[in-house]
């Protein structure tokens, strides 16, 4: 594994032992960050973000155990090696039982050092990567289709990914934005670091700083968004939902790379790159008071919009197939197949759920339907349900109409997800594939409306 950039924090309260892991390392072309004691520890963590820490456990103020029980509480802790001398071998080796990576007992073995060393970056590195294999689970590798709007998109993008400026994605609902971000982070030169991505919606406004910048509570940590990101790209899907104060302090983090925690007083410095989406005109929002205009033209530095999908229509049965393996494949649903006649059919249908409204098509069919072959009138009737006609004269207006937008939408929004949770069965898994929201923002939703889920199972 390469050391380039990476850090290591050398905690040890002898100035020898120090220095001459400081000279090895450095030595190796890591950058090495170092303390003589707990205190001085817990303070160069928080400020130099390392990769990995070299901890003794003998220090005079606070012993190495009690420091790794602390900072094991956190998310996200990097690697931790414990250094023990003769005597303390099985103090060592309850460390690792505590979640320490390994231990290097003393005297040092210079070789034993860097391979470990070495080792514990790579697996914190497969960590991440499971990790960010996990969160795009529901994502295709990049934008599917051969249609020429999709081969100029996806060129574009290439040409963009090379560059760090920040990007607007402007599209319908459904359209693929999220799937176009992760393409473009996977195609940048911050390819290999975090892809963090925030449904600005799901966020409770009362705990929106938090979120995005994280929290100090004592010696306890708790890293936000910004943080999370650090050294890759931060996907903020429709910001325009974006509380007004989380939107001043975003701009001024942007502005300037740098925030401070709740609750904290230091400055933390990140490198991030921010990809933001919206289906909203946010030069309509800023005219309407709802946006800060200085944090759109931050936002919008370079602005692409995704197509609709009735726009490039020729790719569906791309789609199809994809969607048809993703589902065999990932659910373990029964293969079936889409006859041309079908797929015709599909690529005049409006979509005005896009490319999400066809993914849960696909698996509505495959988990409901019989035979190889899908048949032209179960497609029809399957569309005909995800569509309501609805005659705004002669409808009756909800209740909620007379309130003000952030109420009405908390009732439209409770209202909603009940009825497709009851149509689910209470099945949060269920629900999430439905509507396309992911898991994770679905479980802070539902809890922030105060829809008790479990009890609808």
């Amino acid at each position: 594994m390469s050391s380039a950039n990476k850090t290591i924090l050398v905690v040890d309260d002898e100035p020898d032992i120090r220095q001459l892991l400081q000279d090895i390392l450095e030595d190796e072309g890591f950058t090495v960050a170092v303390a003589e004691n707990a205190f001085k520890a817990r303070e160069v963590r928080l400020a130099q973000k390392p990769d990995l820490i070299l901890l003794d456990i003998w220090m005079p103020d606070e012993d190495g155990i009690s420091l790794l029980k602390d900072w094991l509480k956190e998310d996200g802790v990097c690697p931790v090696i414990i250094m023990s001398g003769h005597g303390t071998v099985e103090t060592a080796v309850e460390a690792t039982r505590l979640g320490a990576y390994d231990f290097l007992e003393k005297p040092l073995s210079m070789a034993k050092l860097l391979v470990t060393v070495e080792r514990a970056l790579e697996t914190a590195q497969l960590r991440r990567e499971n990790i960010g294999l996990k969160r795009r689970m529901d994502v295709p590798v990049e934008p599917i289709g051969k249609s020429l709007i999709m081969e100029k998109l996806r060129d574009q993008v290439k040409r963009l990914a090379q560059h760090d400026a920040r990007v607007l994605l402007i599209g319908e609902p459904g359209a693929g934005k999220e799937t176009l971000a992760r393409f473009l982070h996977h195609h940048s030169p911050r390819r290999e670091g975090p892809f963090v991505d925030v449904g600005v919606g799901t966020i409770e406004s009362s705990n929106s700083a938090v979120e995005f910048f994280g929290r100090v509570d004592g010696d306890l940590v708790q890293q936000g968004l910004l943080e999370q990101a650090h050294g890759g790209t931060l996907f903020l899907d429709e910001v325009a939902h974006m509380e007004p104060e989380t939107q001043v302090r975003l701009m001024s983090a942007l502005e300037s790379n740098s925030f401070s925690r709740v609750g904290g007083s230091e400055l933390i410095h990140v490198d991030v790159r921010v990809i933001a989406s919206t289906c909203r005109s946010l030069e309509d929002e800023v005219r309407n008071g709802r946006f800060r205009a200085e944090l759109y033209y931050l936002l919008n530095v370079v602005s692409l919009r995704v197509p609709c999908l009735r726009d490039h229509s020729e790719d569906i049965p791309d789609l199809l197939k994809f969607y048809v393996d993703y589902f065999v494949s990932r659910e373990k649903l029964p293969f079936r197949r889409f006859p041309v006649a079908v797929q015709n059919f599909l690529r005049n249908y409006p979509w005005h759920g896009n490319i999400r409204e066809l993914k849960n098509l696909v698996q509505r069919i495959l988990i409901l339907g019989n035979g190889e072959d899908v048949e032209l009138d179960e497609v029809k009737t399957a569309v005909g349900d995800s569509v309501v006609e609805i005659n705004p004269q002669a409808a009756e207006q909800p209740d909620f109409y007379n309130l003000p937008l952030k109420e009405a939408r908390e009732h439209f929004e409770k209202a909603y997800l009940e009825y497709h949770l009851n149509k689910y069965s209470g099945s949060v898994a269920r629900l999430s594939s439905a509507i396309g929201l992911e898991r994770t923002h679905l479980y802070r939703k539902l809890n922030s409306l105060g829809i008790r889920f479990r009890e609808k199972r």
